[in-house]
């Protein structure tokens, strides 16, 4: 591929680099990693550590069982099984899993809220604003939080 020059030799293909813009990447901060500060990421992020300060992301957001996150994120798509206290906003979906402890202001486009998750705050959707408390009940249909805060709304 290259010679003793150091120099790519005529007729050989090389792979494109994982940073560059035709693969799929994802950034890991794993269980035991802490960060405070201002995070900037273009692909996936995954915290399975601790996060303070802000996450700005052009792509998914996933906070895992044992991830916690406090102060700001903004992103496209989020998931959520860890703890996450602050500001939380998203341009599409917003997925509260079962494991999910969610307290502050939350923007999402479209939120979906397993049995058993938890949001402790205000939730805005297409432009309404809600204050809501509490978990979707288990073994309630997911859409019953969701079908609540539009009564509260109105």
């Amino acid at each position: 591929m290259f010679n003793s020059n150091g120099k790519k030799e005529p007729g050989t293909k090389s792979s494109p680099s994982p940073s560059s813009g035709g693969g799929h990447s994802l950034n890991s901060i794993v269980q035991g990693t802490r960060i405070e500060g201002t995070i900037n990421a273009n692909s996936d992020i995954r915290v399975d550590g601790a996060i303070k300060g802000k996450l700005f992301c052009d792509a998914k957001v996933i906070i895992g069982p044992s991830g916690k996150v406090e102060g700001e994120i903004r992103c496209v798509n989020a998931v959520v099984e860890g703890h996450f206290e602050g500001t939380i906003s998203v341009k599409e979906l917003l997925n509260v899993r079962e494991t999910a402890k969610l307290q502050g202001d939350i923007s999402a486009g479209k939120l979906i809220v397993q049995p058993g998750g938890t949001i402790d705050g205000t939730v805005a959707m297409g432009g309404r604003k809600t204050s809501i408390a509490g978990s979707a009940k288990k073994g309630a249909p997911a859409n019953a939080k969701t079908e609540s805060v539009g009564e509260q709304a109105k």
